[in-house]
């Protein structure tokens, strides 16, 4: 076969799954709600005007909490607080998920586009550095109206436990300036067992390529971002094996001037951990060291964090503030 015929077949193969998810699952005019989602690595295909998904949400833009929040990273948070809307429901279903009340529990409030570019200005109004979008992609359509509406001066940052689709990534293209995604494992295994999600890696590895290929630099205003890439890491109980592979991954992909690691020691079980014993106890001195070493040793730029962090109080209530 020709081989420009080949080179066209490849690049049409390509585009297929961007062209499939904008016709099923985005109408930038109505902002519609799929009829069969395929917006996160699970495709259910769950028609979300009559049932949840997988995610545990319908149709309707759903979140829990909007207001400053200051346990992000300083780059983040900054002196004035992060402008922090947390979302109902989830894409993953972790067993130590600290946002358990809203990620598997039901709480949250129904928005309106409208009423959440409300929520956008008011944050901004209030003066945070950014809108930081904690776990959104479910709400993809929605939220997307909502910053049209919105057309905030501040940056956007999208919040993500890093189980995406390049596809829906490429929605949001333009309207996120940081991405904070984490990088939870490497290993096929571990992301079954603790996230029911055997290809996490796979999809995790390709989102954060198009996040970085989407901001591939690190832009500062004053000490607080303005465009880039950080991502996280959660050591965990018994995963010093998987640590330093997610390490070894970012050390082999991205150039480590162009992002920040955040290497975190807050893993805390949850009573869902109780059916896993060998993660339901708090991470080791020893542990985190052995990770926190390896990063510095690789040279990563960013931030790590006591053990003291490993506390249930840094997770804020879900009392529907400022919604």
């Amino acid at each position: 076969m020709d081989f420009w015929l080949l080179l066209y077949l490849f690049y049409k193969k390509r585009q297929e799954p961007l062209e499939e998810i904008s016709r099923l699952c985005y109408d930038k005019a109505r902002g519609e709600i799929m009829a069969c989602c395929i917006l996160c690595p699970r495709q259910c295909g769950a028609d979300r005007t009559q049932s949840a998904g997988r995610c545990g949400e319908g149709a309707d833009i759903r979140a829990a909490r909007a207001a400053l929040h200051v346990w992000e990273e300083p780059c983040v948070s900054g002196s004035r607080g992060s402008g922090t809307v947390f979302f109902s429901g989830c894409p993953l279903g972790c067993v130590f998920c600290q946002n358990r009340e809203i990620s598997r529990g039901g709480v949250g409030k129904t928005l309106t586009p409208g009423q959440l570019a409300q929520v956008f200005s008011r944050l901004e109004a209030q003066g945070a550095h950014n809108l930081n979008l904690v776990t959104p992609t479910h709400h993809t359509q929605g939220v997307l109206r909502a910053l049209d509406l919105a057309k905030p001066a501040i940056p956007v940052v999208m919040n993500t436990g890093g189980y995406e689709r390049v596809e829906t990534l490429r929605l949001w293209e333009g309207y996120v300036q940081i991405y904070l995604p984490d990088l939870k494992y490497v290993s096929a295994q571990r992301s079954e067992r603790y996230s029911g999600a055997s290809d996490y890696f796979e999809a995790a590895s390709r989102a954060i390529l198009e996040m970085h290929r989407q901001q591939p630099r690190l832009e500062w205003e004053g000490e607080t971002l303005r465009q880039g890439l950080v991502i996280r890491h959660l050591v965990m109980p018994g995963g010093l094996r998987d640590s330093l592979a997610a390490l070894d991954f970012l050390d082999q992909a991205l150039p480590k001037e162009s992002f920040l690691l955040s290497l975190m020691s807050q893993y805390t079980p949850t009573p869902a951990c109780a059916a896993f014993p060998e993660i339901n106890r708090r991470v080791t001195t020893y542990e985190y060291q052995r990770v926190a070493q390896r990063a510095v040793q690789l040279g990563f730029s960013g931030y790590g964090q006591d053990r003291r962090s490993a506390r249930e109080e840094y997770t804020p209530p879900f009392d529907l503030e400022g919604l």
